[in-house]
């Protein structure tokens, strides 16, 4: 009898191969498209991080003080990474008030002394680093991934305290001011470091946050007093400079709330940087995650290829079709894919593979349409971004082998919803969807979302859109944000306001009704752009496509320093 176990039967390969053609006519029209449209999201972004321009950088240097990215190039290690966050926060809003870029105060992951950290600077060019409701909601979304991966904090405060003509809107909420004091006491309690260091003003309630941390550090000439000067006189009478009311020397001599009172910036943040060398290095990660050389692993396909893949054109993204398997070939380590139940429920793609060396699960939207045959035999074609019941089924059941097998977890965005109609309904869709959304809302390992095309409705939800606590949340410019697809939702908007408006007894031409059309499509394009859901922190960061890899693998490598992954417990699912 012939020994099978030393018998070689056919060579094993796990690799994606690739059908894109790269210099087709359609992919270099695609490309061009996508790198016009990077640009033009890159010179945006370098005109948000010169904060409040020019002038207010010269009233900051005036007072002898830096700006927030000077002082980070000085607190950061030399080229180390750094993967700012919420860079787009408040952007258009607040234009009655002159904006505020960036919302006015500076976050993201970098390396200090060796130690990977989150820091939070406030942007005093920015109406003096003063709290809009958005700069709350940024501070707080910071804190959060820091709690999530137990990341050591720093904070580099240099703020007016509340932007009082928007009190009401900073002030009481759950998800506002006061919150990221409550967040400073919680951080504590979970062992997570915690350092400041105040180089200019730090007013009234944000008094509160440097005393909350583990270490406070305070150059000359700033200022530590829950009332000012002006506010004191006001209050009850008296009047103090801000030097005698809360400067450096008398809170480093007289109250002994400041551990280290240095002379300026560049001293107070090498003293910050001593410090956090001193920091215990992180325990051990529970996530698998292979010996990895960033050339040997790297994806055998040119990540610039990503920019032909999916249609820049807004009007046409949610029609367009594409193999998502092009996309992961070209930001996992070799291109290997180990893809779960492939001829089943085909419009969602789920596997495993590597990235950074780190194993990952991955479920992404299929853009191809597919042919589906049905327990009668019968086939149907299902349409690509379209999740079915099937495809439902697949993914909530691949969810809970990455949770049971501690894997972290990567969803691809390109979803126009869930299936409608008789089949679908008589399918069960409802209950297969609420399964995967069930399945996705309880996973407890780090979830990281990538939003390439479309994001619409349901489907966001199940594909673990911002209310389902993804770790990162990241967007490609191509990405759109909506409860449906813009076309669809415009046409819907056009006709209600056309009855409206008949019901009023106004009866328009065809140009009256064309220029009602154009004004609504222009209006909810907008508000699906990528941009806007950046501005309201929907997601993280925009990113260029061909550093989509770079960016996952920095989220990951945060993600490990949290050495706890709470049980799994789905919970009663529909079957």
């Amino acid at each position: 009898m012939p020994n099978l176990a030393t018998r070689p039967i056919g060579n094993f390969s796990n690799g994606i191969g690739t059908r894109f053609d790269n210099v087709s006519s359609k992919a270099l029209q695609r490309t061009q498209g996508t790198v016009d449209l990077v640009a033009r999201i890159c010179s945006q972004e370098t005109e948000l991080r010169d904060g409040g321009g020019a002038k207010a950088i010269d009233a900051q240097h005036s007072k002898m003080r830096l700006t927030a990215r000077e002082r980070l190039e000085l607190l950061l290690d030399p080229g180390a990474d750094w993967m700012e966050l919420g860079l787009w926060a408040a952007h258009e809003m607040y234009s009655e008030w002159g904006g505020a870029p960036g919302a006015g105060v500076v976050t993201g992951i970098g390396m200090v002394s060796g130690r990977r950290v989150m820091v939070i600077a406030n942007d005093a060019t920015v109406k003096a680093g003063a709290f809009f409701p958005m700069t709350a909601k940024k501070v707080l979304r910071a804190q959060t991934i820091a709690m999530e991966c137990r990341l050591p904090t720093l904070y580099l405060v240099d703020s007016a305290g509340v932007f009082l003509p928007l009190q009401e809107d900073v002030f009481p909420d759950q998800d506002d001011f006061g919150r990221i004091f409550r967040n400073n006491a919680v951080m504590s309690a979970m062992g997570i470091p915690q350092m400041t260091a105040i180089l200019g003003m730090c007013v009234a309630g944000g008094a509160y946050l440097p005393v909350m941390t583990d270490h406070v550090l305070m150059t000359e000439g700033s200022g530590l007093f829950l009332a000012g000067p002006a506010l004191v006189q006001a209050a009850i009478g008296q009047k103090y400079s801000a030097k005698e009311l809360g400067g450096a020397q008398i809170h480093a001599e007289i109250t002994g709330t400041v551990d280290y009172k240095e002379p300026n910036d560049h001293m107070c943040l090498a003293r910050l940087r001593s410090l956090v060398s001193r920091i215990a290095p992180p325990p051990a990660s529970p996530f698998a995650r292979a010996e990895y050389d960033a050339i040997k692993d790297a994806p055998a396909y040119p990540a610039e290829e990503l920019y032909g893949i999916l249609e820049p054109e807004a009007s046409r993204i949610s029609a367009h079709s594409y193999d998502v398997r092009e996309v992961i070939a070209r930001i996992v380590d070799r291109s290997e894919f180990d893809e779960f139940r492939p001829e089943f429920g085909r419009t969602l793609v789920c596997g495993y593979a590597r990235m950074g060396g780190f194993a990952i699960g991955i479920v992404a939207n299929q853009k191809t349409h597919q042919t589906h045959t049905g327990a009668d035999g019968q086939k149907r074609m299902e349409f690509g971004g379209v999740i079915y019941s099937d495809s439902a089924d697949k993914a909530a059941r691949f969810i809970m082998d990455c949770n049971q097998n501690k894997i972290p977890l990567l969803f691809l965005h390109d979803v126009n919803g869930f299936m409608v109609g008789r089949d679908a309904e008589w399918s069960g869709i409802i209950r297969s969807g609420a399964k995967m959304v069930q399945a996705v809302a309880n996973s407890t390992v780090p979830k990281l979302t990538v939003i390439l095309g479309g994001s619409y409705g349901a489907g966001n939800y199940a594909m673990c859109g911002k209310a389902y606590d993804p770790r990162f949340i990241f967007a490609w410019p191509t990405a759109k944000y909506a409860v449906m697809s813009g076309t669809s939702a415009a046409q819907t908007l056009v006709e209600l306001r056309v009855r409206q408006l008949e019901r009023g007894g106004t009866k328009l031409s065809d140009a009256e009704r064309k220029e009602v059309q154009e004004g609504i499509e222009a209006t909810y394009f907008a508000q699906s752009d990528c941009r806007y859901a950046a501005a309201r922190l929907w997601v993280d960061a925009i990113l260029d496509p061909a550093k989509t890899r770079d960016v996952l693998i920095q989220s990951l490598e945060a993600c490990a320093m949290n050495p706890e992954i709470r049980p799994f417990h789905p919970g009663i699912m529909q079957t």
